[in-house]
């Protein structure tokens, strides 16, 4: 259950900073990217949370790639299935499909640096206690 309010947490945090993002970026946002996005966060949060040894780098490339997965699956079916016509990278060098193309998996990259800080944050603001007797770190909700 611990777990449970974390994880629902962060998923509903990255669902609602990804439509900002997105709203401020082109000036509009689907809900389907708000579940796209929140999905995509919390991939980004595990991946922080259960892998630190691994460079910041690494974890923000296999971000972009998980970003991009999800991207082209939930491209393919609102745009292309469902004809919602949510986002169209048709114009952009290299697209596939017009759902994913390498201009924004290299912006996914970066935006995954400051994903790593703020899951970091928010974990070590609302998840995390440093016990003061002997500096070990506790999870309020484990």
């Amino acid at each position: 259950m611990k777990k449970f309010i974390e994880f629902s947490f962060v998923f509903l945090f990255g669902g609602v900073l990804y439509c900002l993002m997105e709203i401020l970026w082109r000036g509009f946002t689907h809900w389907t990217m708000g579940i796209a996005g929140a999905v995509c966060f919390t991939a980004i949060h595990l991946l922080r949370k259960y892998c630190p040894e691994v460079p910041l780098w690494i974890r923000c490339a296999a971000g972009a790639v998980f970003i991009c997965s999800i991207e082209f699956t939930t491209g393919f079916f609102v745009n292309i299935i469902l004809e919602w016509n949510v986002w169209d990278y048709s114009d952009k060098w290299f697209n596939l499909y017009g759902q994913i193309c390498p201009l924004y998996a290299l912006l996914w990259f970066l935006i995954c640096i400051p994903g790593n800080s703020i899951s970091k944050f928010l974990e070590s603001t609302f998840f995390i206690t440093k016990n003061s007797s002997d500096d070990r770190k506790e999870r309020y909700y484990e």
